[in-house]
């Protein structure tokens, strides 16, 4: 697609405040493939006021009005669904299969989702004496991240407008091409003038004008838990409602029943999804004493199936290219075996990193603790279950994991004694109903289904 050289503001295209651009880069063969507005506070300054001037009759409008929109967007998002896909390839670098079946794919079955739910769900409801009345949040001020662009998006806009809130959308730098997009489909659906707005631009200075600005009712963001600390920080003086989706460093648990050949595939290709960009990532795998050589052979011969630039995409941008070798480079100057990848580019052009995997990793080292945010894996030994659960909990982090077990039973209750917000039970799929969410430093509140509309309302009681 083209890029757009302005913010799209009360339904319409606009020219930004000021002159400064950001290049988009494609991570693939590091070549600039458009510009768009660095957005200034000026800039959001205007889209907030746009979203408050819409907010009272967009908060008026019936549900079923609310889920036709919806309903519209969805459709739109599906009739363009292959140039979305090649958008997300070209600017995220992702392999076109997977930027077509997840990137693009999952967020449109999560705009339907959302359709059907702001039609059937029950936004008050009466208590003996009291009607309780679920009304909008307000203006919600939206800062998703690169790694899946339109997933996050959806994650955010669909919901807070189910509920009869207005948006204003900074994306990520990297990836705003997708986000232009989806302002053409948000306009092409229909949605009045204000109702979603979009500015482009960095983090510090458009996304801390808009989680800084009075007229924002609740700031959504997702991102890394650093950014998410100051985030809430500013939300908390000012007693602003916030959602986060932040960090993790989940842990993947076979347990000595599980098909172990099975367990470690499906561990090993859960990391190099999206080129172990994805917060909820399986990157530590624990393995009891008993079977762990196995495993470290097992995972090593799977790593060695997924060839750079074909089933694993490149790294986003330099820096985190530089992020992750530089952490492969720790873990093998504190001791862990390094028995796939490395460090070394394996291509010449292009932000590209190995799959990787470490064995000999103990729970203390820093590749065990800190989100990498690449594709690479750490085999943990445990000895029993007590030692296993302690090491899956023994993190800042508590936002996904998984269990695997013979029996089924066996892998429910070792899950429910994780410190986590989600649990795949023997490699279960993902339900974009279910809630998304974390526990400790991966976040607070949850996204999907009914439980992520649920953010984006506020209750109200009157008594009779």
């Amino acid at each position: 697609m083209k890029a757009h050289d302005g913010m799209y503001i009360g339904g319409a295209w606009r020219p930004a405040v000021g002159q400064d651009t950001i290049a988009v880069v494609n991570p693939a063969d590091e070549q600039v493939i458009g510009h768009v507005p660095a957005g200034t506070a000026e800039d959001v300054d205007a889209a907030v006021r746009a979203a408050r001037a819409a907010l009272p009759a967009w908060a008026a409008t019936e549900p079923a009005e609310r889920a036709a929109r919806l309903s519209a967007l969805r459709d739109h998002l599906l009739a363009r669904k292959d140039e979305i896909a090649e958008t997300i390839s070209a600017e995220l670098g992702a392999p076109l299969p997977f930027a077509q079946a997840v990137q693009t794919g999952l967020p449109i079955a999560v705009a339907a989702s959302y359709a059907e739910l702001a039609a059937s769900y029950r936004f008050e409801e009466k208590i003996q004496n009291s009607v309780v009345h679920q009304e909008p949040a307000g203006v919600v001020g939206a800062i998703t991240p690169w790694n899946y662009p339109l997933h996050q998006i959806v994650n955010k806009v669909a919901p807070a407008l189910a509920a009869g809130c207005t948006v204003v959308l900074k994306p990520a730098e990297d990836t705003p091409l997708t986000a232009q997009l989806f302002a053409e489909v948000a306009h092409e659906a229909g949605l009045p003038a204000g109702v979603f707005n979009l500015v482009t631009g960095l983090g510090p200075v458009a996304g801390q004008a808009l989680a800084e600005h009075e007229g924002v009712d609740l700031v959504s963001f997702t991102g890394s838990t650093a950014v998410g600390k100051q985030i809430g920080a500013t939300a908390g003086a000012a007693v602003k409602r916030v959602a986060l989706e932040l960090g993790g460093k989940s842990a993947n648990v076979i347990l000595p029943s599980a098909n172990l050949a099975k367990a470690v595939g499906v561990g090993v290709a859960n990391v190099m999804s999206n080129s172990g960009q994805t917060c909820s990532a399986w990157t530590r795998m624990l393995v009891h004493a008993d079977q762990y050589e196995e495993a470290v052979e097992l995972a090593a011969a799977a790593a060695a199936k997924y060839t750079v630039g074909d089933r694993v995409g490149p790294l986003v941008n330099a820096k985190q290219l530089a992020r992750v070798r530089g952490y492969i480079d720790k873990g093998v100057r504190e001791g862990a075996r390094l028995v796939a990848g490395g460090a070394e580019a394996p291509l010449e052009q292009g932000y590209y990193v190995a799959p990787t995997v470490f064995a000999d990793v103990t729970p203390e080292m820093t590749i065990a603790q800190e989100e990498i945010f690449g594709p690479v894996v750490s085999i943990i030994k445990y000895e029993d279950e007590d030692d296993a659960l302690r090491i899956a909990n023994g993190t800042v982090y508590g936002l996904a994991g998984a269990v695997w077990a013979a029996d089924e039973a066996e892998a429910v209750a070792f899950a429910r004694r994780m410190d986590t917000g989600q649990v795949d039970i023997n490699g279960g799929r993902f339900n974009p109903l279910a809630p998304f969410g974390g526990y400790k430093q991966s976040g607070v509140g949850r996204e999907l289904g009914v439980h992520g509309l649920a953010e984006y309302l506020q209750t109200k009681s009157l008594q009779f």
